[in-house]
């Protein structure tokens, strides 16, 4: 036979007791521990209630016992409590929860989409799955529709330009991309046009501007059809308005710039720095090849070409560089020699006349174009550039177009990491509003990752393995967690650090 029994100890704390007692009257006490409050208590009894089990299951009958008779403690509740707390400490941090109005429903759809990025009714699964209690689909769907309005919009907005810090000769990047829908059918809104992915389904092409680290700023979306070259001004001109922002620094690719743009740009009185498309040798260059006749241009050397404004330019003054770089000259020449080839092929009649710069159709006849293939040769490894900011260097305006990669990056991240393209969504507000959750997601995620050094796809990765529970123990409940590896905890300061410093 054998009992639990409780003691008090001559310090005052609690002990419990396994008393094992024969009908002989002999009694042997095996000592579980001693309790200084109610919660020790409980875990000491059920301690010893599973003690007493030990050995009792060779007759189990399927029947789950309870923990007052041995079984073990029920888990009430179940949480990814470090990786919530981190994500939702980038979320206040950055002032998303002032510039939402404190609404948690477009909370739990941002840390979604950084979770698991999934439908908006799915989302519900994973917010249930971290340990959030998520509305109901039908207080979700009826949320949804605030987050398209542009006040809305412009107060997130709002708050990223105060993370970013802007200011005079801020740097700023833009971009844009092309999401496509799997429908045959354009509505006025999805179109279909020039593909970034190569697809001919339709899209909404979307213009992203953000810092020069990347930093998302302000995010627009337009129809599929749209041109690249019209979308930089709206969004500029959009952003610049909200913020009374006027001397930053635009910089964008050739692929952005038209002549009309860059008036435009001019006529707000911006200053920018742009890729440039180089069609015939500049004069710089021609020029250095007849002072050095037979010589190969240095790798990495600028040329630089001064293009003063005349009285009725009505613009700045600018400077235009071509840097020559010997990697870029390799690859271009070997996209030049197989272009040739074929060309050559298809004049022969050997291959069909393909899309091919290279063949040259004269009536009837065919022919590669040596000239042109001359041309090609001659401008192979040079890449231009054109700023009016005032007094230049070549290394800062070839670094600060090379930033552009940041907003690549930040582009591959809202493809893959937070799966932007809005397959569920089909009104052009409900994509809208599926785009400022995408925007604020890539800023929290963003700011993860300049904080750790951590890529946010290996935070999420890891930091949601490590779990907080709540265990019932009698009347009370248990916080217990998995521990944490030392690499993890550092990471998890570092963002409490960081955050308390803003």
């Amino acid at each position: 036979m054998a009992h639990i029994r409780t003691v008090k100890t001559a310090s005052g704390a609690r002990a419990v007791q396994i008393v094992h007692s024969s009908r002989k009257g002999s009694r042997d006490i095996e000592h579980i521990g001693s309790a200084h409050d109610d919660v020790e208590l409980e875990l000491l009894k059920t301690a010893a209630r599973q003690r007493l089990a030990a050995g009792q299951g060779e007759l189990d009958l399927g029947l789950n016992a309870p923990p007052e008779a041995g079984g073990p403690l029920p888990i009430t509740a179940s949480r990814m409590g470090h990786l919530h707390d981190a994500l939702s400490t980038a979320y206040d941090t950055l002032g998303f929860d002032h510039a939402s109005g404190g609404d948690e429903v477009f909370r739990h759809l941002v840390l979604a989409r950084i979770i698991e990025p999934t439908s908006k009714l799915d989302s519900l699964r994973v917010l249930a799955e971290a340990g959030i209690t998520p509305v109901s689909y039908r207080t979700l769907t009826r949320r949804l529709p605030l987050y398209c309005v542009q006040d809305f919009r412009e107060r997130l907005a709002a708050a990223c330009a105060r993370q970013a810090g802007l200011g005079p000769a801020t740097l700023v990047l833009y971009d844009v991309t092309t999401l496509y829908f799997e429908t045959d059918a354009g509505d006025g809104f999805r179109e279909p046009g020039f593909s970034k992915e190569r697809r001919l389904e339709p899209q909404i092409t979307v213009g992203l501007l953000t810092d020069a680290s990347g930093f998302p700023l302000m995010v627009s979306a337009f129809e599929g059809n749209t041109a690249e070259t019209t979308t930089m001004l709206p969004t500029l001109t959009a952003f610049l308005a909200v913020h009374g922002l006027r001397d930053v620094v635009i910089v964008a690719d050739a692929g952005m710039i038209s002549d009309a743009n860059m008036r435009a740009i001019e006529a707000e009185g911006l200053s920018f720095i742009l890729g440039m498309k180089v069609p015939e040798v500049p004069y710089v260059v021609a020029q250095w090849h007849r002072d050095h006749p037979g010589q190969a241009i240095p790798d990495g050397h600028v040329f630089t070409q001064p293009w003063p404004a005349a009285a009725s330019d009505r613009r700045k003054d600018q400077v235009r560089y071509y840097q020559y770089r010997h990697d870029r000259a390799r690859r271009t020449l070997r996209g030049i020699d197989e272009q040739v080839r074929k060309a050559e092929q298809a004049v022969a009649g050997k291959t069909a006349v393909k899309r091919n710069r290279f063949v040259k159709l004269t009536d009837a006849a065919k022919s590669v174009n040596r000239e042109l293939e001359a041309k090609a040769r001659a401008l192979a490894g040079i890449k231009g550039y054109v700023t009016n900011v005032p007094g230049p260097t070549p290394e800062f305006v070839i670094g600060s177009y090379h930033r552009l990669f940041e907003i690549e990056k930040s582009f591959r991240m809202a493809k893959s990491d937070l799966a932007a393209r809005p397959i569920y969504h089909r009104t052009r507000d409900s994509i809208a509003a599926h785009l400022t959750i995408v925007f604020a997601a890539l800023a929290v995620s963003r700011w993860i990752e300049e904080a750790t050094g951590w890529s946010i796809r290996k935070f999420v990765k890891t930091v949601r393995r490590y779990r907080t529970i709540e265990i019932q123990a009698g009347d009370h409940i248990i916080t217990a967690a998995d521990p944490l590896p030392a690499d993890v905890r550092q990471t998890l300061e570092t963002i409490k650090t960081r955050a308390a410093a803003h």
